[in-house]
């Protein structure tokens, strides 16, 4: 399987304003929303991403095409609407200061899985389509590009918040317990054993061991390092990756 680097859409104009967007058509990045896009672009600049895919909600849209600027080859992403935000139904539009006094406010910071908004979606249908869709797309760009690509994924705060409690093996319960800023960066690799998540909420640092080498390998490891392992390789004179 790849390596999914699981971008957040950086501040739109509803996040600034306290508003809860949902699926709301017409909201965009603000000024520092590009600007915090644009930063996760130079951090990726050195990542040789394999394909990209987004949410199809502007600002995730226009997040994607400020991070695949930085790349040496031009890029486009695909979008997929099982990774656009949740249905928030009669809670879409909202202020967050007056869904906090709801009684089903309670109930999604405390047991989100047993949470279906009025109007709309379930948090755990949320999550088996997220999860869905990013195995779905991890397999695809693996048999394509091998199992050392590395792709790049743009959604939201409560899916890629989602896909982390599945990538660690935590209950939709617990999920509330992981924070994805706007414009972070979150990694996981997927194994035929199982995924290892590489780094969640990352706003700085070097990326690019992320870079697969150019020679494939023969083999790759799927069994954890008993004791933690060496870590990634220093970045060598004309390449970088790690082993």
């Amino acid at each position: 399987m790849a390596t999914v680097i699981l971008v957040r859409h950086g501040r739109s104009t509803a996040n600034a304003t306290g508003v809860l967007a949902g699926r709301t058509p017409g909201v965009h990045l603000d000024d520092t929303g590009v600007k915090q896009a644009a930063a996760v672009g130079e951090r990726l600049a050195a990542v040789r991403l394999s394909a990209a895919v987004s949410s199809p909600l502007e600002r995730c849209r226009e997040t994607a095409r400020e991070v695949l600027r930085g790349q040496a080859q031009a890029m486009r992403a695909t979008t997929d609407k099982q990774l656009t935000e949740c249905d928030y139904g009669d809670w879409q539009g909202q202020a967050l200061k007056d869904l906090a006094k709801e009684k089903l406010w309670k109930v999604v910071q405390t047991q989100p899985s047993a949470v279906t908004f009025p109007g709309g979606e379930s948090m755990r249908t949320m999550q088996d389509r997220a999860v869905a869709a990013i195995r779905r797309h991890d397999a695809r760009v693996a048999a394509e590009h091998g199992d050392d690509a590395v792709w790049l994924a743009v959604s939201h705060g409560d899916l890629i918040k989602s896909i982390l409690a599945d990538a660690l093996g935590t209950h939709l319960d617990l999920f509330q317990r992981i924070h994805v800023d706007p414009a972070s960066v979150s990694v996981v690799r997927y194994t035929d054993s199982r995924p290892y998540v590489l780094g969640t909420n990352t706003h700085a640092g070097d990326l690019s061991w992320l870079t697969p080498p150019k020679k494939a390998r023969s083999r790759r490891r799927t069994d954890a390092a008993v004791g933690g392992g060496a870590g990634p390789e220093a970045p060598t004179s004309g390449q970088t990756g790690r082993s």
